[in-house]
């Protein structure tokens, strides 16, 4: 009788696996599957993949490849195989900063037909209304809760809106007057709209622009505490500003405010020049920031 038992257990098990994998898993359908882009490498010539923004992620599929961002460039990887004639198919994924995700299936060819291949044709192009299959939002964690795809429509938003909101935080000197136009806030992030007005007929070259939070007071012999506040995002960077002209940059930043007894300040830097500029912004400006609608 025991030994009909066991039997009968056991015969319920084998019998009953089957049907208890199929009701605890799930079929990816068609439409969940990203389709990957077929290309072909070989060992003595590299191919270039050029990205419409920059490259934060490469992953290898095997190590019969070899992928990396060329010298200089953030939005060109190079591939190439690192093993003559391999047989097996391989693959590799590609995040970009904007948050677009590629995947690509590689064999091997001695002579590949594509070795400069611009992947901008494949994005999502709104004049056309076209989205390709493989387009997908990837969130990026120095955004948060936001994608990248969001953030770049809420600064490019306020860029082309322009509309000063903030008429007390800026610094004019040597004919150059640099100031915020507004302060906004969406989903944890901050957008600081700034500009750059030339009123001289001297072309205004960027060094490097500079947020830190610093001490509002501070007593001499004693050490500076600063804390340097690096955006996230810049909408329209700009490198130059020519004579008799304006331009306007949108940063994001991640959430942040200013502690009692700080404030924030904004340095900018002229290249090969000493026409600097520099404001401080409040807490209480920060507090103000309007949302993105």
């Amino acid at each position: 009788m025991k030994q009909l038992f066991f039997t009968f257990v056991f015969f319920a098990t084998v019998t009953l696996s089957p049907f208890a994998q199929n009701s605890f898993t799930k079929v990816i359908s068609k439409d969940r599957v990203i389709p990957s882009y077929y290309m072909e490498v070989t060992f003595d010539k590299t191919v270039h993949l050029i990205f419409p923004s920059g490259v934060t992620y490469i992953d290898l599929g095997s190590s019969s490849i070899i992928a990396d961002k060329a010298d200089g460039a953030e939005n060109v990887v190079r591939v190439k195989a690192a093993i003559k004639g391999f047989k097996e198919e391989t693959n590799f994924s590609v995040i970009t900063d904007e948050g677009s995700f590629y995947s690509f299936i590689v064999n091997y060819s001695e002579n590949p037909e594509k070795l400069n291949i611009e992947m901008k044709d494949f994005l999502h192009n709104e004049k056309l209304g076209n989205e390709p299959e493989n387009s997908v939002e990837v969130y990026l964690s120095e955004l948060g809760n936001e994608s990248p795809q969001a953030v770049q429509m809420a600064m490019e938003k306020i860029y082309k809106t322009n509309r000063k909101k903030v008429k007390h935080v800026n610094s004019k000197q040597f004919g150059i007057e640099f100031q915020f136009r507004g302060i906004f806030s969406h989903n944890g992030l901050l957008f600081l709209h700034t500009e750059i007005k030339n009123t001289t007929d001297i072309p205004f070259d960027i060094d490097f622009l500079v947020f830190k939070i610093v001490d509002k007071r501070v007593i001499k012999r004693m050490a500076i505490q600063e804390t340097v506040i690096e955006p996230v995002r810049a909408y329209n960077y700009l490198t130059s500003v020519k004579g008799k002209e304006a331009e306007s940059t949108v940063f994001t930043f991640r959430k942040f405010t200013i502690p009692d007894k700080k404030q924030l300040v904004v340095e900018l830097f002229e290249k090969n020049g000493g026409r600097h500029q520099r404001f401080v912004v409040k807490n209480g400006d920060l507090v103000k920031a309007q949302p993105c609608r």
